[in-house]
C-alpha cells in the first residue's frame, strides 16, 4: 500500500514551478499522478503513484512524501486530515483501573488518537464522513467497540491536561479563580497539598514558574469528576521528587477510573503505567498504534528498535546503557577550577563549593527544583555574579539557558551567526541531521514548537566556538528518540573536540547515558541550597536518589534503569546495602 503525504504548511505555491506535476513520468500518458487543487496546491493519487519519488526530489520545499506501508494497515486506518494529509493507523484501548501509556515520537499521532478518545474528533476512517455505525463496525469484536459506542451517545465524560503548560502563563487571572468549579471530587485541597502547591492560591498563573503551572495543571485535571482521563506529557519542569508524587497521585486516580498517559520520561512511565502502546511511523506523514504490552516488555522493545509481535524495525540501532556507569581516565588535567561562591536572593542563598571540571569531560548536574542549579549555571557563564566569592574562569564559555525564546528569523539565520561552518559536510553530520534540522533551517525561530526550539538552541550552543558548553535542561519538550539523538551527539561532540559540557537535567536516563561525573545539589528548595561535587557517578547517584528516597535497579536486558517499587524486596535491599544506584 502506498500512501502520499503533502505538508501543506511547508508547500508554497507562489514559489513554486509546479515541476512535481510537469516531472511525473505519468504525464505523458494523460494520465497524471499530480494535479493542482483549487487551493494551488498539489494532490497526489495514491492509486496511479508508481512512487518513482521524482515528486519528492523536484519540490524545493521538502513539502511532498511517498510511503510504502504493509496492506493489512489499509483495514486500520482510523484517521486522515483530507487528501494527502497525516494519517492515523490504530488506537490504544483504555483500561478501566489501569494506566495506559502511549510511546512515541513527536507528531506521529498520540495526540489525534487522545482527541478521539476523549471525543473531541470524530474519526472518519480515511474517508469523507463515515456513520456511527461504521466507525464502531470498524472495531467490532474489540474493547473498542463498547467504548466507541458510547462515545457515539455522549454517554463518556473526558477531560485532558494538555503538553503546552505555557499558555496558561498568559493568563493574568488568579489560580484561586482558574480552580473554581474543578473540586467535582472534593479532593482539590488534598491534591493542592500532595503536590506542594496549595502556596500559590492567592498568585497570578503569569507569576508561576514552569514547575508550579506543570503541577497546577495535573490538579486541575485530577480534581474533576470524569470517565477518562488524559494526561499529556506530566514530567517537564518537574524534578524528580516531584515527579515520582505525580505518578503516584495519578496511580490512585486510576483505581476506579480510566487513564491514558504520553510520557517521555521512561523512568517515570515504566513506574506509572499497566500497559504501553507503541507509537511509530513518520513524523508529520503517518502514525501506528501497536496492540498493548507489559510495559516492561514495550519499553524495552522501543530501545531496541525493533517490534517482534509486528515484525518491523521502527529504528537503525538500538538504545544501548552501559552496564557501568562511565568512569573518567587518571590523568585528565582540568579544564578549569572554580572557587568556593555564594549568591543570594530575598529568602534563598545558593553556597557552592570549590570543584574543578575536566578537560573533555560532560558533567551532569542533578537536584530538585529551585535549588540552586540554574544559578550556578549562569553564574559560571558569567550571566550573574556571586554575592561572595569571585568566578573568572577564563575559558571562552557557551550558554544555553533554561527558559528560551524565540526570535524573528530564519533557524538558518540563527545558525549562521554562530558559526561559519553551516553547509558543511562536517557540520552537518554533526549537529544538522543528529538534531534533525534539515527540514527547519527556512522556517521562522518565532514559529517553531517547544521541541523544535530546544533542538535549535541545543544547536546554536554547542555551534559556538567555546572551551566549556553549559545547558540547561536540554531534554526539555523533546520525545524519546530525539532525547537519545541528541544525547549521542553532545557526548561525540565533546570527545571530538575535546571540549567540556556542562549539563542540567532531571531526565535521568539522559544523565546516565551522557554524564562522566556528577554534582549534586542539596538543601531546602526555595530557602536554600548547596552545590556538592563533583562525584563518580556510583557516588552522586547514590547520594542523589538516596535524598529522593527512590532506588535505581538495572533492566536485566538493556540494562536500562529501572525504578524499584517502593517498600519492595529490592527496594528494601538495596537501601540497607547504601546502594540506591544499583549497578
Amino acid at each position: 500500500m502506498r500512501i502520499a503525504v503533502l505538508n501543506r504548511d511547508r508547500c508554497q505555491p507562489k514559489k513554486c514551478t509546479y515541476e512535481c506535476q510537469r516531472f511525473c513520468p505519468r504525464v505523458r500518458t494523460g494520465d497524471a499522478t499530480v494535479i493542482i487543487g483549487d487551493d494551488g496546491k498539489p494532490i497526489i493519487s495514491e492509486e496511479l503513484c508508481v512512487g518513482c519519488g521524482i515528486c519528492i526530489k523536484k519540490c524545493p520545499f521538502g513539502a511532498i512524501t511517498i510511503i510504502g506501508l504493509p496492506e493489512e494497515l489499509r483495514e486500520m486506518e482510523t484517521h486522515r486530515y483530507g487528501a494527502n494529509g497525516f494519517a492515523l493507523y490504530g488506537l490504544p484501548i483504555p483500561q478501566k483501573g489501569k494506566v495506559t501509556g502511549i510511546l512515541g515520537p513527536n507528531g506521529i499521532g498520540k495526540s489525534t488518537a487522545v482527541r478521539i478518545l476523549a471525543g473531541a474528533l470524530k474519526p472518519n476512517l480515511g474517508e469523507e464522513n463515515p456513520s456511527w455505525d461504521e466507525i464502531i463496525g470498524r472495531y467490532r469484536g474489540s474493547e473498542l467497540q463498547e467504548y466507541m459506542r458510547k462515545l457515539s451517545k455522549d454517554k463518556l465524560l473526558a477531560v485532558q491536561k494538555p503538553q503546552d503548560i505555557d499558555l496558561l502563563a498568559s493568563r493574568s487571572s488568579k489560580v484561586s479563580e482558574f480552580l473554581k468549579g474543578v473540586d467535582e471530587r472534593g479532593m482539590l485541597n488534598e491534591l493542592l497539598t500532595r503536590l506542594d502547591i496549595e502556596h500559590v492560591l492567592d498568585r497570578r498563573l503569569s507569576e508561576l514558574s514552569g514547575g508550579e503551572l506543570q503541577r497546577l495543571a495535573i490538579v486541575a485535571c485530577a480534581a474533576r469528576d470524569a470517565d477518562f482521563y488524559f494526561f499529556d506529557e506530566i514530567t517537564p519542569y518537574l524534578d524528580i521528587h516531584q515527579r515520582i508524587k505525580a505518578a503516584r497521585l495519578i496511580q490512585e486516580l486510576a483505581e476506579k477510573r480510566t487513564i491514558v498517559i504520553v510520557e517521555h520520561d521512561l523512568a517515570i512511565l515504566d513506574l506509572l503505567a499497566d500497559a504501553v502502546h507503541i507509537a511509530y511511523g513518520t513524523p508529520g506523514a503517518y502514525g501506528v498504534i501497536t496492540h498493548p504490552k507489559g510495559i516492561r516488555v514495550g519499553i524495552n522493545e522501543y530501545l531496541r528498535g525493533f517490534l517482534p509481535e509486528e515484525n518491523i524495525r521502527i529504528r537503525p540501532r538500538e538504545i544501548k546503557f552501559e552496564v557501568h556507569a562511565p568512569r573518567v581516565q587518571k590523568g585528565i588535567p582540568p579544564l578549569v577550577k572554580f572557587d568556593a561562591f555564594t549568591k543570594k536572593y530575598p529568602g534563598f542563598v545558593l553556597d557552592a563549593k570549590g570543584g574543578e571540571i575536566l578537560k573533555g569531560e560532560v558533567l551532569g548536574i542533578v537536584g530538585p527544583n529551585a535549588i540552586g542549579k540554574s544559578t550556578f549555571a549562569k553564574v559560571l557563564a558569567g550571566v550573574i555574579m556571586p554575592d561572595v566569592g569571585s568566578i573568572d574562569l577564563k575559558v571562552k564559555i557557551s550558554y544555553k539557558p533554561q527558559y528560551l525564546r524565540g526570535v524573528d528569523v530564519t533557524v538558518e539565520t540563527l545558525l549562521r551567526s554562530a558559526t561559519k561552518e553551516l553547509g558543511t559536510s562536517h557540520y552537518n553530520t554533526e549537529v544538522i541531521v543528529p538534531l534533525q534540522l534539515e527540514r527547519l533551517l527556512d522556517q521562522s525561530v518565532a514559529e517553531l514548537s517547544g521541541g523544535e526550539l530546544q533542538r535549535v538552541a541545543i544547536a546554536t550552543c554547542l555551534s559556538r566556538e567555546a572551551d566549556l558548553y553549559i545547558l540547561d535542561e536540554p531534554s526539555a519538550h523533546l520525545d524519546v528518540e530525539q532525547r537519545t539523538l541528541a544525547t549521542r551527539m553532545m557526548r561525540r561532540f565533546a570527545e571530538n573536540n575535546e571540549v567540556s559540557i556542562l549539563v542540567v537535567d532531571h531526565d535521568i536516563y539522559m544523565i546516565d547515558l551522557l554524564s562522566d561525573r556528577l554534582m549534586v545539589f542539596e538543601g531546602e528548595p526555595g530557602k536554600r541550597g548547596e552545590a556538592l561535587g563533583p562525584f563518580d557517578m556510583r557516588d552522586g547517584m547514590n547520594r542523589f536518589l538516596k535524598s529522593a528516597d527512590i532506588t535505581f535497579r538495572r533492566d536485566e536486558d538493556t540494562k536500562r534503569p529501572r525504578v524499584n517499587k517502593p517498600d519492595s524486596r529490592l527496594d528494601r535491599e538495596q537501601k540497607a546495602k547504601g546502594e540506591y544506584y544499583y549497578q
